[in-house]
Formats: C-alpha cells, sequence, structure tokens
C-alpha cells in the first residue's frame, strides 16, 4: 500500500487520501457526534515548495509544518506567498517560548496546534495582541 502511494503525484495522493477521509466520516456511527468532516492538514516538513505549490493548486489549503525555520522560510517565500495566497499554516511542533514571535509573524498562520505550557501561551496571546 504504502509503495503505491510513493509511486503517485501529489495531486493523485491527495485526491485518494482526500477520498478515504471523505467515505471514513461518512460511514462513522451514527452516535458519532462529528457535525463537519476531519479537516486534512498536509504536513509539509522537509517538503519542497514545489510538492506544496501543487497541492494548493489541486485544492488543498490547510499544511502544517513543525519546525519553526521551515514555517518561517515557507510562509515568507514570495512564490508561495504569490501561488497560494488562501494558504493555511498550522505549527504543529513544539513552540519553544523564545519563538514565539517567530511564528506569530509568519504570513496565513491559522492555528499554533500545540501549547505546552501557561509560558508559552502567555507569549503567545502577548505576542498576537502585539500584531492587531
Amino acid at each position: 500500500m504504502y509503495l503505491s502511494l510513493v509511486r503517485m503525484s501529489v495531486t493523485e495522493n491527495l485526491s485518494l487520501i482526500s477520498s478515504r477521509v471523505a467515505t471514513a466520516f461518512a460511514a462513522r456511527s451514527a452516535t458519532s457526534p462529528a457535525d463537519h468532516a476531519p479537516r486534512l492538514v498536509a504536513v509539509s516538513k522537509t517538503k519542497p515548495k514545489e510538492m506544496i505549490i501543487e497541492a494548493y493548486a489541486a485544492g488543498h489549503r490547510h499544511f502544517g509544518e513543525n519546525y519553526v525555520q521551515e514555517l518561517v522560510e515557507k510562509s515568507n517565500d514570495e512564490e508561495m506567498l504569490e501561488k497560494c495566497p488562501d494558504i493555511k499554516w498550522h505549527f504543529i511542533g513544539n513552540c519553544q517560548t523564545n519563538k514565539a514571535a517567530a511564528v506569530m509573524k509568519c504570513p496565513n498562520l491559522s492555528i499554533i496546534e500545540t501549547v505546552t505550557s501557561n509560558k508559552l501561551a502567555t507569549k503567545l496571546n502577548n505576542q498576537a495582541q502585539a500584531e492587531l
């Protein structure tokens, strides 16, 4: 199974996985409290921007990075900003307090998925307020 996914294009993989998620959601138990289909976040860590742009062109919008430096670089990349104007970045890694400002300044940051301490939450909140 895995080997066949590797040989497929980004667009083909995205279509296959999205279809599987939709099928699983449609088949969920009637007692399931979920009202909305789950959001698929494509983890783009260590992937070249060309793959992200291909997935974006195929209709995907949510991408996750778990390294601060990669998120900063990709979210500020001129080509990415031009070709992916509606991209939604998810920071999915552990953020050190001293890197909170860099994460919060990333264009199109949608969500920080993991907040591991009150100190980090306060720093992120303060940075968000400063950005307003």
